[in-house]
């Protein structure tokens, strides 16, 4: 098994786990250093796919100085910070982060998160909405507030998926210290920018600061233990992702009860009734469906204009996903060059999605006739959208390099069969 393999883990041996193409389930006997490199593979995977979710939403709003945008952009950037951890560590290992590769897809088919996590949650790309707010507390939720059907996959939880991680980790201890140690082609990105790199001439233990990485990314997204939902001192106490998304949920901001309580589904308004957060003005965009508005562009009579919009944004897309790869796997000396020039296609995809693509009005005729156009997915779309306003189209996030190796994937197999 390569190191850029995509390996994930599953529960115990014989576990019944809805699965995707190229995900199988390993006993923890056997998840050896090939498998977490995979594993971290997958993380990289897990990270970026909520970007795109959190990005839409957040493009959608009208005004961007919101307390609601400011909020889910710090969520972004940590999010950013927990992929260059997860390469980081991937890199250290002797593994190639396989980034400009990475094509999340929303509707995900069987539904769930990269590496089998959360197969009950569907994922799709809309404006922020108390619905989508409902998608992203299930994307960062802590166990002990999921439901008994939620809790029924061998990953129920992102924490879930890095605790397997963690364990697997520790039981090759050795065998993680002497892969740091022999290093690899990939570079250590953004040790300057504070969040961790691996080096092998660190004089840390790497199973040490491989698990405090891993303690990062879970403590920021469901809080530091199963008894607080903020991420901890370290963090000056602020609220965990999950917790900056219920605010905005409740609209309200987090205020611990008094007396305290546990936190649980059934209390977790209680902890919610502190300054009221005004909802803000958002663009009416229509959910993307799986062909990306393939079939609504069909029927568009302006739907060639549309078109370069959204071709326009997913070429600044692809353009930042071929640049953060570079970074970790270019020359050493072209990683910072590389890291800036996604910092601007970031910009760009920001202002081609206000700007340009939002401001594409999806023709009232075509919105009538969705269900037809998608008998399948349209109770998606209807939840997420207000289908009794005009309505917009909204970023697509496809990653034209990640779709062209997909093609020529395809014609190798095509071309092998004959």
């Amino acid at each position: 098994m390569s190191p850029r393999s995509v390996v994930t883990a599953a529960g115990p041996p014989g576990a019944a786990v809805r699965t995707g193409p190229g995900i199988r389930t390993t006993p923890p006997a056997l998840r050896d250093l090939d498998w977490i490199r995979g594993a971290l593979q997958t993380a990289v995977a897990l990270e970026h796919a909520t970007m795109p979710l959190y990005s839409a939403a957040m493009y959608s709003l009208e005004v961007q100085n919101y307390p609601s945008y400011n909020t889910i952009r710090s969520v972004l950037m940590e999010e950013m910070v927990h992929m260059a951890i997860a390469a980081n560590m991937l890199a250290a290992l002797g593994g190639s982060p396989d980034i400009k590769g990475l094509g999340p897809r929303y509707p995900a088919p069987g539904g769930g998160l990269p590496g089998g996590v959360m197969p009950d949650l569907t994922p799709v790309l809309a404006r922020l909405s108390a619905r989508q707010l409902d998608d992203f507390l299930r994307i960062e939720a802590p166990a002990r507030l999921l439901s008994e059907r939620e809790r029924r996959s061998a990953y129920p939880t992102i924490g879930h998926f890095y605790d397997a991680l963690r364990q697997a980790v520790t039981a090759n201890a050795d065998r993680v210290r002497r892969a740091v140690r022999a290093g690899g082609p990939a570079n250590q990105v953004g040790g300057n920018l504070g969040y961790p790199t691996f080096g092998p001439d660190d004089p840390a233990d790497p199973v040490e600061r491989f698990l405090h990485g891993i303690d990062i990314i879970t403590h920021q997204g469901e809080g530091e233990h199963e008894h607080t939902i903020e991420a901890g001192g370290t963090y000056q106490h602020e609220g965990s992702h999950y917790a900056r998304f219920a605010e905005l949920r409740h609209r309200r901001r987090y205020r611990a009860p008094d007396p305290a309580r546990p936190l649980t589904r059934d209390t977790e308004a209680d902890f919610f009734r502190g300054e009221e957060i005004p909802w803000p003005v958002v663009i009416n965009t229509l959910a993307v469906p799986a062909d990306g508005y393939a079939a609504v562009l069909a029927e568009d009579p302006d739907g060639p204009a549309a078109q370069l919009e959204l071709d326009a944004f997913d070429a600044a897309y692809t353009a930042m996903m071929t640049a953060l790869d570079r970074a970790w796997n270019g020359p050493a000396e072209t990683w910072w060059p590389a890291l800036g020039a996604a910092v601007e296609r970031m910009n760009d995809m920001r202002v081609l999605s206000c700007f340009n693509v939002m401001r594409q009005p999806v023709p009232e005729a075509v919105v009538e006739r969705l269900e037809i156009l998608y008998p399948g997915e349209h109770k998606l779309l209807a939840d997420r959208t207000d289908l009794g306003r005009p309505v917009f189209y909204g970023p697509r996030f496809q990653n034209n390099a990640a779709r062209n190796n997909a093609a020529r994937n395809n014609a190798v197999r095509n071309n092998s069969a004959l």
